[in-house]
């Protein structure tokens, strides 16, 4: 990887705490519920930290301007589509559902990294293909190349390709609506980097044609009547959360709350697999559900849009649903890593306890999915569960999709691999793009996004949800906020924040203790539970100003509750111990094995690290603290990972012998290389404890 530039790690270090260019699009300045907790925006959390700011730099030097580069093929069916419209039927672009929606994505990406630091080039390049995205719409506000220029006709698979033959007619498959919600989400965030409207004008056009075509009727639509189906692919009910929030708009929240309550109900499905009224949660009326079922990122997105509806309106009507899907997840349904949809073919959930290893599928989207349903269900709780699920879900399941130099990807994220069977989409290991490229594209504009799930505020009340060394201001009822938080968090439990308040100032800080900390068990749920007695018994600790402090938890949040004065200094030290896990005994892939995590992050044995397939190691005893110890990588692609070693048996040839197993962090695996891995090493411990049947 290159060396970083200078000018943006100064920018990234120095930049304003509101980057916007225009009071008008700032966003503090988006509509939200008076009472729920509001999300300091990312763009206003400056990080210092060497964990996610090297990331950061990664996505603005490697990540985003690789994909630009090979989405390059989307912009230009949309520029032959925009041929096509000014009359030249000359070149017509290849036919294809979704390759759109991939180039919005990394452009959402790259307008996150605008309100970071102005990049006029980058910027140039984005108005270009702006140009082309506005000349590919048709005066209508549809926009799907396919239909418009034709070419999805005389397709046999699925009729036309998956696209259907005409407009609307396949809604199931098409992905017409899910491509233009990425553009709406694309088009709002430019929109608040730069204060342009141009892209923004092309969404909500697209927006109140969707209206009139799918719930009034358009006479150049199916016949004339209103649509009236919800899309096969969620993603357009969260886009239009996020349009009514920066436009004020009513029409789009009440269109995202349409879009929710029909499905289940104005089309359900029949058939098996790809078409069975479960794949696309299409089985039961939203808020009847209570299982996830399907398409594992489609899921994720349609919960995360009904936990947004449910503040915007102030309904409970999802409630009961959004909560027994969530209980499900985390009881029957959700690796250790936070990886969901564990089914290969329809890339989904399967039967309760269904957690293969070598076998998963738990696509990358769906980890990003389970960090935005989590994220949202926090918001709308104040209870630090969703954000532990969130914090193992970011840091295993979604950042294991991207390797350190920002350029290779996984789609597939097994818990187990040989190192030669090609789980990955045919490739043995990361694979440095897809032909179905959501994955790339979606964690080209998620990690901007992290710091935006760091401080959360509602009243005279501060939530601290994530750790990362940054800078913020949170603005309270009572005046502004600012806090300075250092620590080498994941890999360092200690986390110190300066508190400095306009004036002395009476507030609550709220700062998470992670269950992982102070439980039995890594992860919220009864699928994991600790097996050994290793941890620290001081467990977690806050000192304020240097004295200990009692502090009471308020669903998982201590609460320091106190008048502060500029410069007040709050120390907490979260207990940072190797913890060896056991699954439910009902997952059978697990049984008779234990899993290693320390903090927040899984880990996983990699070949590179222990002299070949670590499928030949055992765990015969759960060790002691004394027998396992850390090292901090001081160079190469994993500097600054922290490393766990400890005994185990190795089995060769019929021998067994001794051997000192080292273990990297589960996101950190296939960067030197491809070769075996694996998180569940067996144990055959009885001492261990069990999970009830």
């Amino acid at each position: 990887m290159s060396e970083p530039n200078p000018i943006l790690v100064a920018a990234v270090l120095c930049c304003l705490f509101c980057s916007c260019r225009s009071a008008e699009n700032s966003p503090r300045g988006l509509v939200s519920e008076p009472d729920a907790l509001t999300p300091v925006p990312f763009n206003e959390v400056r990080l210092e930290d060497s964990f996610w700011l090297p990331r950061l730099l990664t996505q603005a030097e490697t990540l985003v301007p690789f994909a630009l580069d090979k989405t390059v093929p989307a912009v230009e069916n949309l520029r032959k589509t925009a041929k096509f419209l000014s009359g030249d039927t000359t070149d017509l672009p290849f036919p294809h559902r979704f390759v759109s929606s991939d180039l919005y994505k990394v452009m959402e990406g790259a307008a996150y990294l605008l309100t970071i630091e102005d990049d006029p080039e980058l910027e140039r390049r984005l108005d270009e293909i702006i140009d082309v995205i506005a000349a590919a719409q048709q005066d209508d506000g549809y926009l799907y190349v396919a239909h418009i220029t034709g070419v999805s006709k005389n397709h046999d698979h699925w009729g036309g390709g998956g696209m259907g033959d005409e407009p609307y007619s396949f809604v199931l498959h098409s992905h017409e609506l899910y491509n233009v919600g990425h553009m709406y989400e694309a088009a709002i965030a430019y929109y608040r980097a730069t204060g342009k409207r141009k892209w923004l004008d092309v969404a909500e056009k697209s927006a109140r044609h969707i209206n009139e075509v799918f719930f009034e009727g358009s006479l150049h639509y199916n016949d004339g009547l209103p649509v009236n189906q919800a899309p096969g692919h969620e993603e357009i009910e969260l886009a239009l959360v996020k349009l009514y929030r920066v436009t004020g708009e009513r029409l789009y929240l009440e269109m995202a709350k349409r879009f929710l309550d029909i499905r289940g109900r104005s089309y359900v499905p029949e058939g098996d697999g790809y078409f069975a009224p479960t794949y696309a949660q299409q089985h039961l009326p939203v808020a009847d559900q209570r299982e996830p079922v399907g398409h594992a990122v489609r899921a994720t997105y349609l919960y995360s849009a009904m936990a947004d509806v449910a503040a915007l309106v102030g309904t409970d009507e999802y409630d009961a649903a959004l909560h027994g899907i969530w209980r499900n997840i985390v009881d029957t349904r959700m690796h250790i890593t936070g990886g969901l949809g564990a089914v290969h073919g329809i890339e989904g959930f399967g039967p309760p306890y269904f957690l293969p290893n070598k076998e998963a599928y738990n696509e990358t989207c769906a980890a990003v999915g389970n960090v935005l349903f989590n994220h949202r269900m926090f918001l709308r709780t104040g209870d630090a569960a969703f954000m532990d699920v969130a914090e193992v879900a970011l840091l295993n399941g979604a950042l294991v999709g991207v390797n350190i130099a920002g350029n290779r990807f996984f789609y597939v994220n097994p818990l187990e691999a040989d190192g030669t069977t090609g789980f990955n989409h045919g490739a043995a290991g990361r694979a440095p793009w897809f032909n179905t490229a959501c994955c790339p594209s979606n964690l080209a504009r998620t990690i901007p996004q992290v710091t935006g799930m760091m401080y959360s505020f509602v009243g005279n009340e501060i939530y601290t949800a994530f750790y990362a060394g940054s800078d913020a201001v949170v603005p309270l009822e009572s005046g502004d906020v600012s806090i300075r938080q250092e620590t080498d968090y994941p890999f360092d439990g200690r986390v110190v924040l300066t508190i400095n308040p306009e004036r002395d100032q009476s507030f609550s800080l709220k700062l998470r203790i992670p269950g992982w900390a102070r439980s039995d068990r890594f992860v919220p749920g009864d699928l994991y539970q600790y097996a050994d007695t290793t941890a620290d018994g001081d467990g977690w600790q806050i000192r304020v100003n240097g004295a200990i402090e009692d502090v009471p938890l308020d669903k998982g949040f201590a609460d320091i509750d106190r008048m502060w004065h500029p410069g007040d200094e709050v120390e907490l030290t979260l207990p940072m111990d190797v913890r060896f896990n056991r699954a439910h005994d009902n997952v059978e892939a697990d049984r008779g094995r234990v899993a290693v995590t320390r903090g927040p992050l899984v880990y996983c044995a990699e070949g590179i690290d222990n002299g070949g397939p670590v499928q030949r190691f055992s765990i015969e005893r759960l060790p002691d603290r004394s027998a396992i110890s850390t090292e901090t990588f001081e160079s190469g692609l994993l500097q600054n990972v922290v490393s766990v070693s400890f005994p185990s048996t190795e089995s060769r040839e019929g021998e067994n012998r001794a051997h000192q197993l080292t273990m990297i962090p589960y996101y950190a695996w296939n960067n030197r290389g491809t070769g075996s891995m694996i998180v569940w090493i067996p144990n055959a411990d009885p001492s261990g404890a069990r999970l009830r049947e």
